[in-house]
């Protein structure tokens, strides 16, 4: 078993120069990109389709209410 008391500067020089090699190789360890998630890139297809969707029934909307604005308008007139 190792003696964990000492002299303090020396068993801490010694503790760094063991465990050197391990934080090194621990710092430079790149973690790999995450794979692309098909769940995310059909929700972000499927949110595209739900705003073109909603910009035409906007468009729709917007038309009707202008052709009942002309029906009422003309229906003053008569």
């Amino acid at each position: 078993m190792t003696k964990l008391k000492g002299n303090g500067p020396v068993t801490l020089a010694r503790a760094l120069l063991l465990c050197a090699p391990a934080l090194l190789l621990g710092a430079c360890a790149v973690p790999p990109p995450p794979p692309v998630c098909d769940a995310c890139a059909l929700a972000q297809q499927a949110q595209a389709t739900a705003n073109q969707a909603l910009a035409t029934a906007q468009q729709a909307l917007a038309a009707a209410q202008a052709r009942s604005a002309e029906a009422y308008q003309r229906s003053l007139v008569k």
